[in-house]
């Protein structure tokens, strides 16, 4: 058993050779391939598939998609929706090209500030679009289960660039398409 699992039953006041830990490590080693999959994944590789045939100007909008990430400040999961929008600027992305990187960022040790400015600032790097705009919503373990112990806080950032920040009105029109 790994020397980390042992440290870790003992300092807990559990018995790393009873029969329902046996595997626990094993178990858990297997759920970080996927916990932290996206360190193996680079987010500038999934926006190199564009299509720039028939593009529109208008804005674009996927909203609530599911994210799972981990706190960096305590290893504990915090989980919501992320809402997305962008004005293409010549080349667009295929909508399961966001969520997958959204899903790149979130599977990382992550904060959510964090989180929700590296997808904004890679899709203005990456697309170059006239504008995007972020939003996540979420709820984090570590206010729920210890610490201050509230029950119904979710914590919302927003990333604003390009476009979005200069003209009110495209951030309006965004905030209406997601509520």
């Amino acid at each position: 058993m790994h020397e980390f699992f042992i440290d870790f039953f003992n300092k807990i006041g559990e018995n790393p050779n009873r029969e329902g830990l046996k595997n626990t490590p094993s178990r858990v080693m297997k759920s970080w391939d996927k916990l932290y999959s996206g360190y193996n994944k680079d987010p500038k590789e999934v926006l190199k598939n564009t299509f720039s045939e028939h593009i529109c100007d208008e804005m674009i909008v996927l909203k609530d998609i599911e994210f799972y990430s981990m706190c960096e400040h305590h290893i504990l999961p915090f989980f919501g929706t992320i809402s997305f929008g962008y004005i293409p600027n010549n080349k667009i992305i295929g909508i399961s090209k966001l969520v997958e990187v959204v899903d790149i960022f979130a599977r990382r040790l992550q904060i959510q500030e964090n989180l929700t400015t590296q997808i904004a600032d890679t899709f203005m790097n990456e697309l170059k679009p006239k504008g995007v705009m972020v939003v996540t919503e979420a709820t984090h373990l570590c206010m729920i289960i210890q610490g201050v112990e509230n029950k119904n806080a979710k914590l919302i950032t927003s990333a604003v660039r390009g476009i979005f920040k200069e003209d009110a009105r495209s951030r309006n029109e965004f905030m209406t398409h997601i509520k």
